[in-house]
């Protein structure tokens, strides 16, 4: 293979096309002289003359017209492999996408997503998996197309696009006596019961590492699986609870009221990231703006 070169190839298919060493260097913008060295190449590589002299023109030889029509096969199909993605017609294409997505982006936008797919290509079919496993590996092996979310920090190779800023915000049921004071203080927010969202039954997140500054403890006494069970829980109790503020507006909370929290807490992105081989083919990269588009719009 380390004598490999396709442009022998388009060069093979110039002759036999043009039948003459300078029509072929034309055809391929080069000069006469270096078409010729190129067909000492070629005559080399074949063992045979492919082009003789005829008079004033020249003539393939037997074996040159019997390899002609698979030489431009050939190169049709190098040049295919070797281009650009060619345009897709958006709605002809049929595909179906995973991606991984919490609760919140699914109830606020799965339904505005799925009509404008369906508006746009309606042979696309999404399909949204629970982000209860934030492993990048997914997205490396393919098993989803997109992670919706807060990236990782293992996220390693992977693209995204920032879609927001997230913040966390407290959260009691209402006519709770934390709201009975005019402010609420660290101190009196930390020594209040609470529930809190954790995978992996931990204790410990951003907003204790604040309260520890100023010397503060929560005293957590329920730990539960999501986000939506935090405020379930928060609304029939007097524990108090945070969630990102990007779940209020997907969750019933009529029974529940929300308040900034007493320390500061730095927010976070949620980002749409996909892993670099899907960067440049055409239909991921349409379902990529299309979430940006969508998301903006209802916004």
């Amino acid at each position: 293979m380390s004598d490999l070169d396709l442009n022998l190839l388009v060069a093979l298919d110039a002759l036999l096309r043009e039948q003459s060493v300078s029509a072929a260097a034309r055809r391929l913008g080069l000069s006469t002289s270096a078409m010729s060295r190129t067909l000492s190449r070629l005559r080399t590589a074949l063992g045979d003359p492919i082009l003789v002299p005829a008079g004033r023109g020249m003539v393939a030889t037997p074996h040159a017209l019997a390899i002609g029509a698979e030489v431009h096969l050939l190169k049709e199909a190098v040049q295919a492999v070797l281009s650009p993605p060619s345009t897709v017609e958006i709605r002809e294409v049929r595909r179906h996408f995973t991606i991984r997505a919490n609760e919140a982006f699914v109830l606020l936008y799965a339904a505005g997503l799925s009509a404008a797919v369906t508006n746009a290509a309606p042979g696309i079919r999404l399909r949204f998996a629970p982000r209860s496993d934030k492993d990048v590996q997914a997205l490396r092996d393919a098993a989803i197309d997109l992670d919706i979310g807060v990236l990782p920090r293992d996220s390693g190779e992977l693209r995204c696009q920032t879609l927001f800023e997230d913040r966390y915000v407290g959260l009691a049921r209402v006519g709770h006596p934390i709201f009975d004071a005019d402010r609420i203080t660290a101190e009196r927010y930390a020594a209040s019961g609470h529930v809190l969202f954790s995978l992996q039954a931990d204790f410990a997140g951003p907003i204790d590492r604040a309260l520890a500054e100023l010397g503060h403890v929560r005293d957590v006494r329920l730990i539960v699986p999501s986000f939506p069970a935090v405020i379930a829980v928060a609304a029939a109790s007097d524990l108090i609870g945070s969630i990102p503020k990007s779940y209020c507006k997907a969750a019933a909370m009529s029974h529940i009221k929300t308040f900034d929290l007493p320390v500061a807490v730095p927010g976070f992105n949620i980002v749409q990231a996909w892993h670099p081989r899907m960067d440049a083919d055409p239909v991921h990269r349409w379902l990529r703006a299309l979430i940006f588009e969508t998301f903006h719009s209802m916004n």
